[in-house]
């Protein structure tokens, strides 16, 4: 790991957090955060079938185009995971100016935190990262104490 991160739980109850990109990993993301009450806005040419659904649904706002500079304002977390590494790396530098916290889903070096994987049950919340290392294994554990939780 090139640097430790801290792993903190926050509340994100009507945060504002802009996700840029609307394939898989920004379903993943979305997903997640739903289940913590998070205010999610997404944008992206293109919806997944089930990003398309949330919206319908109302679980989600969303515009159907591509980011545009500017579009992280009044964001408090922004998730960059299109498919455009310089896409992504504009909205990285935005949120560094702006002083906003971001993920980009392609560079783990242009993070501001990583992503966990997440283990919800009615006890407890249990985050488990790798630092962006070994996806497989992280999957691999959250199986396992999925089980081991039931």
């Amino acid at each position: 790991m090139d640097r430790p991160y801290f792993p903190m739980f926050i509340d994100l109850t009507d945060k504002k957090i802009l996700v840029a990109g609307g394939g898989t990993i920004a379903l993943r993301r979305v997903r997640t955060l739903l289940k913590f009450g998070a205010d999610i806005h997404v944008i992206a040419p293109e919806f997944c079938e089930e990003l398309s659904q949330m919206e319908k649904e109302g679980k989600i706002t969303a515009e159907h185009r591509e980011y545009r500079t500017g579009d992280i304002d009044g964001a408090q977390i922004v998730l960059a995971a299109t498919d455009d590494h310089e896409v992504n790396r504009q909205i990285w530098k935005e949120c560094r100016a702006a002083g906003v916290l971001v993920n980009v889903a392609d560079d783990k070096k242009l993070c501001d935190f990583y992503f966990p994987s997440v283990v919800l049950t009615d006890e407890a919340v249990i985050g488990i990262n790798c630092g962006g290392m070994d996806h497989a294994k992280v999957k691999e554990t959250r199986i396992k104490i999925e089980k081991a939780v039931r």
